[in-house]
């Protein structure tokens, strides 16, 4: 896996101040997507265990609230597969930080068995993450008033109370 960018200390991906990942990879093409340059799987910096310890030093600060992930697509599964080990190393390291997702795919074709993007990894991974913000951005809904997503049919959702629930729970701070 590559990614395109970390940025410490961001305030715009999740609530609180984060530690963010823009993974590479996309095979979703929003229309008027905000970085384009990501859907190339290739693009920008090999994901290495380097990165994972300067992103976990990130994430040490008590100010800092948590990861969000972000891309490209976390939920390409080439991305999912190296993700997920390192989803585990940030929940053992930091149990009390959250973790925010943002995803192209519905949380519904995330759980559907069909043949991208789910793979082996899928449910463990979002076991492991607390908000998911899902749907692709569609340049026709775009409102720049929303909190935390770019166009109004994408939902935020509480994954924890959604999948003890087995119905989707929005986050509702």
């Amino acid at each position: 896996m590559h990614y395109a960018n970390i940025k410490n200390c961001d305030i715009a991906n999740g609530e609180g101040v984060r530690v963010t990942l823009f993974v590479s990879g996309c095979t979703n093409h929003c229309e008027g997507c905000f970085q384009p340059e990501t859907w190339d799987f290739n693009y920008g910096e090999p994901f290495t265990k380097e990165t994972e310890d300067k992103i976990l030093a990130m994430l040490k600060p008590d100010y800092i609230h948590g990861l969000t992930l972000l891309g490209g697509e976390p939920f390409e599964p080439q991305n999912q597969r190296v993700l997920l080990p390192f989803i585990k190393r940030v929940r053992e390291a930091y149990p009390n930080k959250n973790i925010w997702a943002f995803t192209g795919f519905t949380l519904e074709k995330l759980q559907t068995q069909a043949p991208h993007p789910r793979c082996e990894c899928t449910d463990e991974m979002l076991s492991l993450i607390d908000i998911l913000v899902d749907g692709r951005f569609i340049l026709a809904q775009k409102n720049i008033r929303l909190r935390f997503r770019g166009s109004e049919n994408q939902r935020i959702i509480d994954l924890p109370k959604t999948l003890k629930s087995s119905q989707i729970v929005l986050w509702d701070k």
